[in-house]
Parts: structure tokens; sequence; C-alpha cells
């Protein structure tokens, strides 16, 4: 497989935020979020992985009950992002 271009990477990267920021203040798993965007599960989690770098996203380490995420990730927007995207599409996501 040829290897994708930095410009087309930072557009799928764009397509995730939105996703994150369309549900948010929810969050949801890697391959939920790769089902969304119609990406690979592994090349959605290097892309995840480098918003998480950025500070754009955060991983939630557990889940609802307490316990600890031994095989899964779950995704949302970090707050300062959610404060940028809302400032630029303050009737997108209004809950």
């Amino acid at each position: 497989m040829p290897p994708i271009s930095k410009i087309k990477r930072d557009k799928i990267s764009e397509q995730i935020l939105h996703y994150l920021f369309s549900i948010s203040p929810e969050s949801n798993f890697t391959s939920k979020i790769a089902e969304q965007i119609i990406r690979d599960e592994e090349f959605t989690k290097a892309l995840l992985k480098d918003l998480e770098k950025n500070k754009l996203i955060v991983k939630i380490k557990k889940s609802s009950s307490g316990l600890d995420y031994i095989r899964r990730e779950r995704w949302r927007l970090s707050n300062e992002a959610y404060d940028v995207f809302k400032k630029y599409h303050p009737n997108e996501n209004s809950q």
C-alpha cells in the first residue's frame, strides 16, 4: 500500500475531530470511530494517538463501572479542542 501524504492524514484527522465534536460530550471506541470515518482500525488508532500527543483528544482509560480497559480504547475531544470547535461552529453542537 502506498504511503498516505501528510495533507491526506491531516484531512482524515479533521474528520475524526469533527466526528468527536458531533457526539461530544460522549466518547467512542476506536472501532466505532474507524467505522464512522470509513477507515481501517489500525490506521485510525495511529491517527488517534497522534491527536492525543497534540492534546486534541483524550483517551478514557476506565469503563463506566470503574474498571480499566485492557484491550479497548475509548476517546473523546479534549476540553480545549471542544472550546475551539464550538467557537467556529456555534450552532452545530448545541447540547
